[in-house]
This record gives C-alpha cells, structure tokens and sequence, in this order.
C-alpha cells in the first residue's frame, strides 16, 4: 500500500536551547521541542513525572456535590450502585471504584451491562436492577454524560445518578446530582483528556482527602487506572502521562491478582510497558464483553486469591481466543468478497454484509479491511431482527458526520470522528450502502485515502546506539501526542544480505557510510524489488531492542522504504 511520508516541522532555536542545557542528541531535543517540551524544567518532569503534579480533584465542577451526595448515603445506610461499561475502560473503573467504595463501607454492588442484551451505556434494565435491590444512588463510570432519558427514569423512581464520565456533553445534560466530565464547558478543571476510569480516580482522590484516608487507599488501583489509559487511547500527556507512569510501575512491581494473572496467561514474563497493555491485556478484557459477559472482567479485578483470580483469567483468556478464531475468521471472509467486487476499485468506501457474522469482533474487522483497503469502512450483521454493525474511519474523515447524512436509512446510530455504531432494517442495507458511498466520495480528499507516515526527524545510522534507545524509551509511556518517535535516514544502501524472511517479512541488513545495521519490516516483502535495484534509499523506522543468545542490539523496525530522489 502506498503511504505519504510527512516529515514534521523542525524548531530549530527551541531545539539548540534544550540541548544546550539537556546536553543529549540533537535530534533527541527536536523530538522534544516539537511535542512542547521545550524547557529544562519541562523536560525534567516529562522524563521523571511527579505524582504530586497531580491536579486537585476539587477544581473539578461538581466534585464537592458528588463527595456529599455520596457521604450522605453513607451516613443514611442508603445503598450504592457503581454502573459501568463493558469495555475496558468502564469496567476498570467499576473495579476500582466498588473496591474503594467497599473498603469503607459495605452496602455497595456493581453492574455492568451487556453488550447485546442492553447495549452501551446507562441502561433501563440497569434501573430496574438498582430499584429492586433498594439502591438509591447510581455512579456511573465511563458512561451516563448523554442518558437524559434514562437519568429522567430514575430520577422517578427516586434514584440519583452521580456521572463519571469523559465523552463530549451534548447541549442537553442528565438531570444528575453531580456530573463529573471535564469536557464540560464551564468546568474549570486544567486537564480535559481524562480517560473514565480517570474521573473515577479523581472522585476516589476527592472522597480519600475527605475522610483523611491514606493516599494508598485510591493509588493502589493505579494499575487498573494505566490499564484503562492505555485500551481508551487517550492522549499521553499531562496527568494520563503520569497516572500512566506511575501506573505501569505498579503493573511490574505489585499489580492486582488479576492484572497478574493475565499476564501470566499471556506468558509475559519481562518489564510491561503500554504497548503490552493495549495488545495483550486490553484484549483479554474486552473479549469478555464481545463473547460473553463483560461482568467477569469486574469479578476478575476485584478478586484477592490468586488461584481463584487465574481461574477467572482462564475464562477471559479463552474468550479471546474464540475472538480471534472469530476475527480472522470474518476478516479473512470479508477479504475474499472484496477481492471478487469488480466495482471496488472505483469505490471510496468499504461496506460489507453477512448476517451470520458475529456482532461482538465485527469493529475489529472494520480496522483489519482498513490495513488493506485504506478507507471508511462498516462491517454488518444480522442482529435478531435488526442489521446491525460497526464502521471504522481513516485519520482524516470525520466518519460521524457521514453517518449523520445517511440517517434516514438507520434506525439507530452513534460514535465518534474516528468510530460509530448503526442499526437498519435488513432492506436497508444496499439503500444505506448506496448512500454511504456517495457521501463519502463528495466529501473525502484523495489525501484522506492514503495513509501518512508521521516522520518525527531525521537521523543518521550512526547516531543508533544502546545509549540513544535508552534515551528513547525514557520517553515511555507512549501513546497519542507522545508516540515512539520516528525517524527517517537517507540515501541508505542494501549490504546484499538483506533477504525475505517467513514469505512476508523482511530482514533488512543496510549501511550508510560506514555504519551497517540490522532490522525488520513485517508484511514489507512486497517492497523487497526496490532493496534489489541497488539503489540508494530513504527508510522510515522507529527502533527497537533485539535479544538474542543474552545479546541486546538496537534495530530498525522499519515502516516503509523508498528510493531516495535527492
């Protein structure tokens, strides 16, 4: 697939400044100064980040009624709900806040919704469950910001709502006790990108401060707090950067039980670091949501003894695996109905149907046909009655938007920029299909449907060594507005001895100069005719540590290649 490479702007007296006083590579401090770290002191916290840097919960609107609504309950023996999403995000959020809630008082249950019986969010069965328990307060974790309705329903049934949550308010809000959300508009609160979980931790922060509890009483779910920053994707700046931080120091030195043994599982057996949090635990968890019930993921969280905690990762662990039997599966199906649509060169977006595919992994799929086909895209399925289905977008096109255009076909939808969620009548599909394209195809920009490489500064091979990746991976955790830097070499030649490696790969040996370096560009063989012409080339890489016969050497992991033309 084609890609376009954009080399980021250079700041070129921000950049002689810093290294003046850091004293590090040049490139190193460029990487800084274009992420905003472009002080001493900046970059001080950014490599060691300080707990105490963390905002006061009280700037937050609505946390000193939140702290009170929920000391009155406690006070009056009321009983307390703690309402979460079945994603990883809410039902970390449920875990930590019921085992907080439960420390210091214990007239408190948890419920999670599923996925398919209930759908997102807040839910009238949710409702019914609290009014028949004689629950009177509701904290809903990662969701509730837009259940005006359902708040309205339990407000009659004389149920308050506490809501915790991070998704953009609509104009009209929850008629709740309290609404902690920092996207709100007159909401002082300094950092807006909290993730649920996140908000959680605040209010678990505020109710610490006011009973005079130990820090240790809301900083032990700090594993469960990283865990949800790292599968929501939220940005890594700020106070998810030390959250974040501190977070994955727990995951390595004391994580739960159950964070434990989900690694166990999993056989990870070296430092943990954000990107094994996303592809490896994050999974586990929400596989439990997609092809079951996502309440074990709560149960597995808030359990103690260890044995019983890897029984219950057993039960994740083999969710995940029907998920990825399903996943490929379905992506692998989908493919070949693609490669057989004479009129898909000409399209501008990729929709597909079948209705016995299964409706838990079908937004997986949607992100899998993008790494082959690079546009917006929806996978459908038969839902009951209904077709349902999930769409994925491409970094440029605002995928909500679309949707919104195509409303008459739908009977439901929603989501975001990046992701959204529809149901239709079965009819509806090609009606809905046809008019997706076309929409589409007004709309987008050709750039829009090639992907770009974010190339952070240029280097040369012989600045690579175990010194400068340390350097780089003190830039951990990584994520949105702080990812793994990228770098770009020129005029690189091939040694002759790269080669393709398990058909799909290749195992690059290239020199610049005099420096000779290794690495490895998976699913890049395609490519390997350019290696060939013995030609210079231009190759984008982040790097990487290879392990071998107790040897570390740094390598490229190489992104895309080209032939250089300057």
């Amino acid at each position: 697939m084609k890609k376009r490479w954009h080399k980021l702007e250079d700041f070129t007296e921000k950049t002689l400044s810093l290294q003046n006083s850091l004293k590090i590579n040049y490139s190193l401090c460029s990487i800084l100064a274009q992420r905003g770290i472009d002080t001493f002191e900046k970059s001080k916290l950014f490599f060691r980040p300080q707990i105490t840097e963390l905002h006061s919960p009280w700037l937050m609107k609505d946390m000193a009624k939140a702290v009170e609504r929920i000391l009155n309950a406690i006070n009056n023996k009321e009983r307390i709900l703690v309402f979460g999403d079945y994603d990883v995000d809410g039902t970390t959020s449920v875990a930590a806040m019921y085992q907080f809630l439960f420390s210091i008082y214990s007239e408190v249950d948890y419920y999670i919704p599923h996925r398919y019986k209930e759908g997102y969010g807040v839910s009238k069965l949710g409702i019914d469950y609290a009014k028949d328990k004689g629950i009177t307060l509701i904290i809903s974790l990662d969701c509730g910001i837009k259940s005006v309705e359902l708040i309205d329903y339990a407000n009659v049934l004389n149920i308050d709502f506490i809501v915790c949550d991070h998704h953009l308010p609509d104009t009209s809000l929850p008629a709740a006790i309290a609404i902690l959300n920092a996207k709100q508009i007159d909401c002082a609160y300094p950092f807006k990108e909290l993730c649920g979980c996140g908000v959680g931790f605040k209010l678990m922060q505020a109710l610490a401060e006011k009973l005079n509890l130990p820090d240790e009483s809301f900083m032990q779910y700090l594993d469960l707090v990283a865990t949800a920053i790292a599968a929501d994707i939220v940005p890594m700046i700020g106070e998810n950067r030390i959250l974040a931080y501190y977070g994955l120091k727990k995951v390595n030195e004391n994580p739960c039980a159950g964070i434990k043994a989900l690694m166990t599982l999993s056989g990870i057996k070296k430092e943990m670091f954000i990107t094994n949090l996303v592809f490896v635990i994050a999974p586990r968890i929400n596989a439990a949501g997609r092809m079951d019930d996502a309440k074990k993921a709560v149960q597995l969280f808030i359990e103690k003894d260890v044995i019983k905690a890897m029984e219950i990762a057993g039960l994740l662990h083999s969710d995940n695996t029907d998920r990825r039997e399903a996943d490929a599966s379905i992506t692998s199906e989908a493919l070949a109905m693609l490669e057989q649509d004479e009129t898909l060169k000409n399209k501008k977006t990729t929709v597909v149907y079948q209705p016995h595919w299964h409706k838990g992994v079908v937004g997986i799929v949607a992100s899998r046909l993008i790494e082959t086909y690079y546009r917006p895209t929806i996978v459908l399925t038969r839902s009951g009655d209904l077709v349902s289905g999930s769409a994925r977008s491409v970094v440029k096109f605002n995928l909500y938007e679309a949707i919104h255009a195509c409303k008459e076909y739908l009977l439901g939808y929603g989501g975001h920029f990046a992701a959204a969620g529809m149901t239709m009548l079965p009819e509806q599909v090609m009606p809905f299909t046809e008019a997706f394209e076309k929409v589409v195809a007004a709309t987008i920009t050709p750039d829009a449907l090639i992907p770009e490489i974010l190339i952070d500064t240029e280097i040369k091979l012989k600045d690579i060594n175990l010194a400068f990746y340390k350097i780089i991976n003190q830039f951990e955790p990584f994520g949105p507005d702080n990812m793994r830097p990228v770098f770009i070499t020129k005029k690189v030649m091939n040694t002759g001895f790269s080669k393709i490696v398990k058909e799909q790969h290749i195992r690059f040996v290239v020199k610049q100069e005099e420096t000779i370096v290794n690495g490895i560009g998976f699913n890049m063989a395609e490519k390997f005719d350019i290696l060939q012409m013995d030609e210079p080339i231009d190759i984008v890489y982040t790097l990487d540590l290879n392990e071998w016969n107790n040897e570390s050497n740094v390598q490229l992991k190489v992104i895309d290649i080209k032939l250089s033309f300057d």
